[in-house]
C-alpha cells in the first residue's frame, strides 16, 4: 500500500468511529486520559494533517503553529468534514521538497529548519495519528465500551504484521 492510501486508510478508520459517537461521548472528559476527550485527540490529529496541507502551499510546515479549531473537539460531524477535505488534499498532493520548522526550546523562539518532503511528512502524520488512535481506543473503552472498532485501530502496521506472523508460526 502506498503512503497516500495508507494515510487515507488511517483517516477512514477515524470516520468509522466518528460516525458512531454521540457528541456527549465525543466531548466527555476521560479520567484515564488525564481529563482529555476523544474530541481533543481527534482535533490534535487532524490539525497536524491540516498543517501539512497549509504548509504544502507555501513550502514550509510548522506543526507548532497550527490553528486550534475547537469545533473539532466537540462536533464529530465537523471532524468528518475536515477528513473529507483531507482526502482530497492527499489525492491531489505531489511529493515535493518542503521545509519543516521546529523549535524544541521551551523558553526561546529558536526556530530551526529541517529539509523534508511531502511523503515523509505524510509518513509522520500516519504514525502520529496511529499513536493518538491508541489513546483514543483507551478512551472509547470508557465512554462507549460496546463500540466496535475497525480492525487494527490504533495499532501500527508493523505490529499487526508481527502479530500475524507469530500467530501463523
Amino acid at each position: 500500500m502506498d503512503i497516500k492510501n495508507a494515510s487515507k486508510k488511517v483517516l477512514s478508520q477515524l470516520v468509522k468511529v466518528l460516525d458512531k459517537l454521540t457528541e456527549k461521548e465525543y466531548s466527555s472528559s476521560i479520567e484515564i486520559l488525564s481529563g482529555a476527550t476523544i474530541g481533543q485527540h481527534i482535533r490534535h490529529t487532524l490539525e497536524f494533517y491540516t498543517c501539512l496541507q497549509e504548509g504544502a502551499l507555501i513550502g514550509v510546515v510548522n506543526y507548532d503553529k497550527r490553528n486550534r479549531d475547537l469545533d473539532l473537539e466537540t462536533i464529530p460531524a465537523h471532524a468528518i468534514n475536515v477528513i473529507q477535505s483531507l482526502f482530497r488534499f492527499i489525492d491531489e498532493i505531489k511529493d515535493e521538497r518542503i521545509e519543516l520548522e521546529i523549535n524544541y526550546d521551551l523558553y526561546e523562539d529558536h526556530l530551526q529548519t529541517v529539509q523534508s518532503n511531502i511523503d515523509r511528512e505524510l509518513c509522520y502524520n500516519i504514525e502520529h495519528a496511529i499513536h493518538h488512535m491508541a489513546l483514543i481506543k483507551i478512551g472509547l473503552r470508557v465512554v462507549s465500551p460496546d463500540l466496535q472498532l475497525p480492525e487494527g485501530f490504533g495499532v501500527a502496521v508493523s505490529t499487526l504484521r508481527y502479530l500475524k506472523e507469530t500467530q501463523e508460526a
